[in-house]
């Protein structure tokens, strides 16, 4: 079975301008029909994707950098999740399991409790987005410790909801004009190495320095004993793809264990052998007491998921976990048909090669190119910081004008970041390696075409 899924060419090809015509007449029924709240990083309207690439209406071939934000991990329209999809729809599209369950169900509660870290007796319980799972850790969490604080991190991500707007840093457009916020939820520093620098007596601050300072503030500002939950990102998202300094994991993770306090890794955008590992928090070897996935967990589907220890996912009250759509029958089919993908199709070590392409490239842009401040990632999720030279002073400008640039040149890249200017490299695990070298081909000219003074 080839990598990327038969039928579209794996290729970059421009036949308009971009946006061309029939996507510029779909926008012009968008703007009649669609709230103005709701965004689109890209100016087309897709019409096909398989692996690596998206075509839109006018036939133009892009190379996918994103994979829908890091969900089509096993690629676009994988061979196994389309063909287990369509059985599945063939027999029931949904019953809701509170109601009549069904197998599918099961079997993937039983491989996340396989794959998930950690060798305890589990139990998952599934829901439909990212933001729906870190909500029912925190449900699950107050439920087990009797305990109703919330502590997440700087530059944090954890979704749209009233309780995750509350968990996420970022105002804007995420949490702007929609307050107030679920109450009880607390901010400490994250280990951010690229900005931490030293502290007052000068020492660098590296990971368990970091971690230090995150639990004296919430010792200080919260109390140990008021905490349910620690929700981290191992690797940050929509924050900016940070990657915490070693050590501060682990420190924070054990302090978490001495105080009674549950341990979550929010996995949504990271787990599913993005980084190169089944999950991003296996890197220092973090077992964490809950994890919440979504994302590249379904090959494309809505899915979503708690796993963790038998006794904190059994806490909750009989019905108090649940939802109509969590853990529909058709996603559930396309999420065993993904892990057999990934499992099957070597996706893990093909993760770790396709990093080392971008790292090896992005590497060598940051040489050149001063305004490349940092360059950053584990696996096949790489970003770069952009900064204004021989400074930390965030260009979000100049993220946005090669994010555009690059699609009008055939390359979707995504921006993120608390200052919004961070470029991230989500692509596809089943995309060909030369795909992959011809799009940071265009990212270098693109660069060079936007003032490089090195």
């Amino acid at each position: 079975m080839p990598l990327g899924g038969p039928g579209l060419p794996q290729v970059r090809r421009l036949l308009t301008e971009v946006p061309g015509p029939r996507s510029r007449a779909l926008a012009a029924r968008r703007r009649a029909a669609v709230s103005a709240a709701v965004g689109s990083s890209m100016p087309f309207y897709a019409a096909a994707a398989a692996g690596g690439v998206v075509v839109d209406v006018d036939g133009n071939s892009f190379i996918d950098l994103g994979s829908g934000i890091a969900v089509t991990s096993v690629g676009a329209s994988a061979p196994r999740v389309v063909e287990a999809v369509t059985e599945q729809v063939s027999q029931f599209t949904h019953t809701c399991f509170m109601v009549t369950p069904y197998d599918a169900y099961v079997a993937v509660a039983e491989a996340l409790n396989e794959i998930t870290p950690g060798d305890f007796e589990k139990r998952t319980a599934l829901f439909t987005s990212g933001a729906e799972a870190v909500e029912n850790a925190v449900k699950i969490a107050r439920a087990h410790t009797g305990r109703t604080g919330v502590v997440v991190f700087d530059h944090a991500y954890h979704g749209r909801t009233n309780l995750t707007m509350a968990m996420t840093a970022k105002n804007m457009p995420y949490k702007e004009g929609f307050g107030p916020f679920a109450t009880d939820v607390h901010r400490a520093p994250l280990s951010y190495p690229f900005r931490d620098g030293v502290d007052l007596e000068g020492n660098p601050i590296d990971g368990p320095a970091a971690a230090a300072r995150a639990i004296a503030v919430i010792e200080k500002q919260v109390g140990a004993s008021n905490v349910a939950c620690v929700v981290v990102e191992p690797v940050q998202g929509e924050g900016g793809f940070i990657v915490p300094a070693e050590g501060f994991l682990p420190a924070l993770l054990e302090w978490t264990r001495a105080h009674g306090i549950v341990f979550v890794a929010d996995e949504v955008q990271s787990g599913f052998a993005r980084t190169g590992a089944m999950f991003a928090c296996e890197h220092e070897g973090i077992v964490p007491d809950l994890v919440t996935t979504a994302k590249g967990i379904a090959g494309g589907l809505p899915l979503s998921g708690v796993t963790g220890r038998a006794e904190i996912m059994d806490a909750p009250v009989v019905g108090g976990l649940g939802g109509t759509y969590g853990g529909n029958p058709v996603a559930c089919a396309a999420a065993l048909a993904a892990l057999a993908t990934v499992r099957e199709e070597g996706l893990l070590e093909r993760a770790t090669a396709l990093g080392a392409l971008m790292t090896t490239r992005l590497q060598a842009l940051a040489r050149r190119d001063p305004r490349v401040g940092d360059v950053r990632g584990r696996g096949a999720m790489m970003a770069v910081e952009l900064v204004e030279p021989g400074t930390h002073v965030p260009d979000a400008a100049l993220a946005a004008r090669v994010a555009r640039e690059a699609t009008q040149r055939g390359v979707m890249v995504l921006t993120c970041g608390t200052y919004g200017n961070v470029l991230r490299f989500l692509p596809a695990l089943a995309m060909p390696e030369p795909l992959l070298a011809e799009a940071f081909d265009v990212l270098d000219e693109v660069f060079a075409g936007t003032g490089a003074t090195a």
